[in-house]
């Protein structure tokens, strides 16, 4: 037997799989961890977008400029870089409960900050606010392929990995939906305050809700492991150091070029999020109710689509191939969005975005997933926080970078830009080797 994750990787890579008899369960709690974990994961994403998806309207109000309104959204990624390396280090030592505790504390605080920002001089309040709730969601992206490895059967797994996955896309459907049916579009600075503060109360009333969920019922692991994967990845965590562990990613060769492709695609997406408002203002002015619908139709369709790659995962366990046809798929989509941009019909935008978001959004678990089974026994935390860190760095640059490009060049070669790189993407996806140690680790 492997005792630590090393010696399982030596093991592996040597052609002889460390054999043990071991004791495991599939508890039903763990259908009430992972609803419990959705609802939390919804209540910080639902903020990401919240003040973009209104961006005239919030600018105006606050008397700042549309690029400051935009950093509300990226901060989310700035904050990220920084803070994924000590949250997953959290997370492998002391577990998801403590993780998901601090997490919902800080989403809970920074929402009832924002309470009290419905002032047109307090933007910075509002700003410190979002940071807080932006620094807490490092304990929540990581945590779809933990929770489901930690709590699922193997064949259970990546459909429990793609509905964690679902809680963070539900929470930006919220952003994108509510926000303009809440605050609406008036010059009358009282108007939009009135319904910046019940947008604030909603919030803070939702985030407090679920933390006092995760202090009752959250628990960080069952008495039993679900698998015997999951029996050896415990052994491991026990003896090795979370810096030995980064060490070995960064040695990996079929993660890394993961790293890569899933970072441009997801960045990608970031940057299409952000800006959506200012897009679709340059083709169907005053269009701020679309584009919070639109955004809903993107991240609604990507729900479908995570669920169906989860449900494809379990059933096929083609990983690579899965992957690499998703991606393909999101290049096409956004190929497609490109050269119907500017049709002049609204609905033909809602078509294409939703078609884009099916396979974009899609995307995530099915990049969570493959991490796991390419780093096997290595914690699915700190893949994934790499994963997630790295896309971060990349949503800030093409977000970046297509803000540039929309003022002096317009959308359209924005976005062609942006289908070169996934092309790169599709391309670094197809060189990634099929190695699945977790699939191939028989005990």
């Amino acid at each position: 037997m492997a005792k630590t994750a090393a010696d399982y990787v030596k093991a592996i890579e040597g052609g002889i799989p460390p054999t043990q008899v071991v004791e495991t369960k599939v508890y039903k709690r763990r259908w009430l961890i992972l609803a419990i974990f959705v609802l939390y994961s919804t209540s910080n994403a639902m903020q990401w977008i919240q003040y973009s998806i209104i961006a005239t309207t919030a600018a105006n109000y606050y008397n700042v400029s549309t690029f400051a309104i935009d950093m509300t959204s990226m901060i989310y990624m700035i904050m990220y870089i920084p803070f994924i390396f000590p949250a997953s280090y959290l997370l492998d030592k002391f577990g998801l409960r403590y993780a998901a505790i601090l997490g919902a504390v800080g989403t809970a605080a920074g929402s009832w900050i924002k309470v009290f920002s419905a002032v047109p001089d307090r933007f910075w309040v509002t700003f410190l606010g979002h940071s807080l709730v932006a620094v807490s969601q490092t304990f929540i992206l990581s945590v779809p392929a933990r929770l489901a490895a930690v709590w699922f059967g193997p064949d259970q797994v990546s459909s429990a990995c793609s509905i964690g996955v679902f809680g963070n896309q539900l929470g930006v459907a919220i952003g994108f939906l509510f926000p303009p049916m809440l605050v609406p579009e008036s010059k009358d600075t009282e108007i939009v305050g009135e319904g910046l503060q019940l947008m604030f109360y909603i919030v803070a009333a939702f985030t407090t809700t679920i933390l006092v969920l995760i202090l009752l019922f959250f628990k960080a692991e069952p008495p039993l492991p679900p698998s015997p994967a999951q029996a050896v990845q415990r052994d491991a965590e026990v003896t090795e150091s979370f810096l030995q562990s980064v060490k070995r990613l960064a040695t990996n060769v079929g993660y890394l070029l993961l790293l890569l492709s899933y970072a441009i695609n997801v960045g990608i997406f970031y940057a299409i999020s952000t800006l959506l408002s200012q897009i679709l203002d340059n083709h169907y002015p005053h269009s701020s109710i679309h584009a919070g619908r639109i955004g809903l139709t993107i991240v609604c369709a990507g729900m479908l689509g995570s669920v169906m790659c989860g449900v494809v995962l379990d059933k096929t366990h083609k990983f690579k191939e899965t992957t690499l046809g998703v991606y393909l798929f999101s290049l096409v989509g956004m190929i497609i969005f490109t050269f119907t941009l500017d049709c002049g019909k609204i609905y033909v935008v809602y078509l294409t975005a939703g078609l884009l978001g099916f396979f974009m959004t899609g995307y995530l678990p099915v990049g969570f997933e493959f991490a796991a089974e390419l780093t096997y026994p290595e914690p699915e935390g700190t893949s994934a926080g790499l994963l997630n860190a790295m896309t971060q760095v990349f949503g800030i640059a093409f977000t970046s970078i297509s803000g540039f490009l929309i003022t002096e060049w317009g959308d359209f070669w924005s976005n062609i830009t942006l289908c070169i790189t996934l092309a790169l993407g599709t391309i670094l996806t197809m060189i990634i080797p099929n190695d699945l140690r977790r699939q191939n680790a028989k005990f």
